[in-house]
């Protein structure tokens, strides 16, 4: 789950540049979202990403298109040519389907692929102008705050239309624990519902937002509490949780040096993914290697039906291989990233791990 902003926005990222700090990442694919300008919402744009990944790409860029005309939740995309070209899955991530109707009619049009709809759950009616996470951290902050029930409405909403129209769903980052809890029920249903959790998401709290008011930790979803993350963490080690997605969105320094209000959502995070993985859940005895190969490898590929990809080590499979020195220590430097942006919010941290080598 990646944002590589080309085309159109290629001073915050490129194919190049951000292919280049998944490779660094030990990431062999990507899916790329379609919030770009223009839009991945027909097969031009699609054949556009794909012919600029062949190019320059460093790994495999998988096209994910977009569920709407132009991300307004309105009007179908091109769902079918752009499938036809290559668009394995869909979503309007960056905009939640506001429209029960509309989203009803996405999954059926969906449903006669062999696809994904990747949910981003969000109710603006409730999120509005949310800034950080509502509670103590919007009181502590004195921002607007950002309900927990703004992202559950929306996973609960999304299940019901699972389970009417029978069409796989994926909730994109989930954070809270309540929204753990409707999934896991979901999954008890034996409903085609996949979700995914963020690093950042298991690694930061509310808490780390300081009257520093660091715009690095400004992200959508928001950083939520200490509960959530442990719930979080939880929920990917039972499996309730199927794959951690980074989300990475880079943004220029101009989008992230201003007050708080005038910030960009989003932080990098392909490059530092895996160390947040072994930090949060491999040191603590919570997940083994096999797991991460589970949560980062097999079951992405199988979501984004990438199955053909080799993700068991096995003779005349597709050698595509992380080799990776669990036992290095380093400090974050945004500046030495190979992303081209620098909006890390662990700049500075010590996380354990490094990526030797990738092969795709």
């Amino acid at each position: 789950h990646v944002h590589f902003r080309d085309p159109g926005q290629g001073q915050k990222e490129d194919i190049a540049s951000g292919s280049r700090a998944a490779a660094h990442g030990g990431f062999t694919a990507v899916c790329t979202m379609p919030n770009t300008s223009p839009v991945v919402d027909d097969a031009v744009a699609v054949e556009y990403v794909k012919a600029r990944a062949a190019a320059v790409g460093k790994c495999r860029v998988v096209v994910a298109g977009a569920c709407s005309k132009d991300l307004k939740g309105e009007v179908l995309s091109d769902m079918g040519d752009m499938y036809a070209h290559g668009a394995p899955v869909f979503t309007d991530d960056g905009h939640g389907i506001q429209d029960a109707g509309m989203m009803r009619r996405v999954m059926d049009y969906a449903n006669q692929f062999d696809t994904v709809v990747m949910a981003h759950c969000q109710d603006d009616s409730l999120v509005a102008d949310g800034q950080v996470n509502e509670g103590v951290a919007s009181t502590r902050l004195g921002m607007v705050g950002w309900p927990a029930e703004g992202e559950e409405l929306e996973i609960a909403r999304d299940i019901a239309l699972c389970r009417l129209t029978g069409c796989p769903l994926h909730i994109q980052h989930i954070t809270t624990k309540r929204g753990l809890d409707l999934v896991a029920a979901a999954k008890a249903e034996r409903l085609p519902v996949t979700c995914e959790v963020t690093p950042h998401h298991m690694f930061l709290t509310e808490d780390a937002i300081t009257a520093e008011y660091q715009t690095a930790l400004k992200v959508t979803p928001p950083l939520r509490t200490a509960e959530d993350v442990e719930a979080v963490r939880r929920a990917l080690a039972d499996g309730t949780i199927d794959v951690v997605g980074t989300d990475h969105a880079p943004h220029p320094v101009e989008d992230k040096d201003c007050e708080w209000q005038a910030g960009a959502f989003g932080m990098t995070g392909l490059e530092t993914a895996l160390s947040v993985l072994i930090e949060t859940m491999v040191a603590t005895g919570r997940m083994t290697w096999r797991d991460i190969a589970r949560t980062m490898s097999s079951t992405p590929a199988r979501i984004g039906r990438l199955s053909d990809q080799g993700c068991e080590l096995e003779v005349g499979a597709p050698a595509n291989i992380t080799v990776i020195d669990p036992e290095v220590r380093r400090t974050v430097d945004a500046s030495a990233q190979w992303t081209s942006s620098t909006n890390t919010p662990y700049a500075g941290m010590e996380l354990p791990g490094q990526v030797m080598a990738t092969f795709l």
